[in-house]
C-alpha cells in the first residue's frame, strides 16, 4: 500500500481587530506562532514570540490591536489551505514542501526559536527530521546540497533533515529564526541535532534556542 503523501507549510495572517479565523477539523496539525499581537485560542491568550499547537477545528480571535501569526503546518496532501476571509484580514502563503513520509512510526511536532550573536555559525549538522525556518530578525546564510542561499527577515527555507547543513549568521547584528520540525517521537524532550564531523561536536556552541512546542501527535 502506497504512504499518504504528506506536506509541511507556511502561513502568514495578518488579522484585523478582533477578526477571527476558523480552522476546520481536517488532520492539519498548525503551530501557531505570534510574531507581534495578541491572539486568543484554545482557551488561552498569546503574544508576541508565543506559540500554540492547534490539532482539529480550532478559533484564532486577534485582540484590539489585530495580530500577525506564522502558521506552520503538517497537512495531509490535499487539505486545502484555510485563508482569513476578505473583511478579516490577510492570508500569504510563504512556502510549502512535500515531506519524506512516514518520518517514524510516531512523532512530534517540535516548535522552538534558533538564534546566533553576530557572526555566530552552526557546523555541518543534521537533523532526524524535516522541518520549515522563518528568519525573524537579522541575516543568515544556509549551505547546503552544493548550494548557498542568503536569507533575511521574514523569509523562510526548508530543510529536509538528513541533509547535511551548515549556517552562518549576519557578522554586524545578532539573528533568529523561528523553526518548525517533525521528528520522531522518542526526540521528546532531546536534541535531534547531530555534527557530521567529529572535531564540532566538542566546540563551543553559538546558537542559544527557546521552546514553545514539543509534542507527540496522531498523523
Amino acid at each position: 500500500m502506497t504512504a499518504p503523501a504528506w506536506e509541511l507549510r507556511l502561513v502568514e495572517d495578518v488579522i484585523g481587530a478582533g477578526a477571527r479565523l476558523s480552522l476546520p477539523d481536517d488532520r492539519v496539525h498548525r503551530v501557531c506562532y505570534v510574531v507581534h499581537g495578541a491572539i486568543e485560542a484554545a482557551g488561552g491568550e498569546l503574544h508576541d514570540d508565543q506559540a500554540i499547537l492547534l490539532s482539529g477545528p480550532a478559533q484564532v480571535t486577534a485582540a484590539a490591536a489585530g495580530a500577525t501569526v506564522w502558521r506552520y503546518e503538517l497537512a495531509p496532501e490535499p487539505a486545502p489551505l484555510v485563508a482569513l476571509a476578505a473583511e478579516a484580514g490577510i492570508t500569504r502563503e510563504k512556502l510549502r514542501r512535500r515531506i519524506v513520509w512516514p518520518v517514524a512510526d510516531e512523532v512530534l511536532i517540535r516548535a522552538d526559536s534558533v538564534s546566533f550573536p553576530p557572526g555566530g555559525c552552526a557546523y555541518l549538522h543534521t537533523h532526524q527530521g524535516p522541518g520549515i525556518r522563518c528568519l525573524i530578525e537579522g541575516g543568515i546564510r544556509i549551505d547546503t546540497a552544493g548550494h548557498s542561499a542568503s536569507f533575511g527577515a521574514g523569509t523562510p527555507w526548508f530543510e529536509s533533515g538528513p541533509e547535511p547543513v551548515f549556517a552562518q549568521a549576519a557578522r554586524d547584528r545578532a539573528s533568529r529564526f523561528i523553526r518548525v520540525m517533525v521528528l520522531p517521537a522518542a526526540l521528546l524532550g532531546r536534541s535531534s541535532i547531530a555534527y557530521v564531523n567529529a572535531e564540532d561536536r566538542e566546540k563551543p556552541k553559538a546558537q542559544v534556542y527557546k521552546g514553545y512546542v514539543d509534542q507527540v501527535i496522531r498523523a
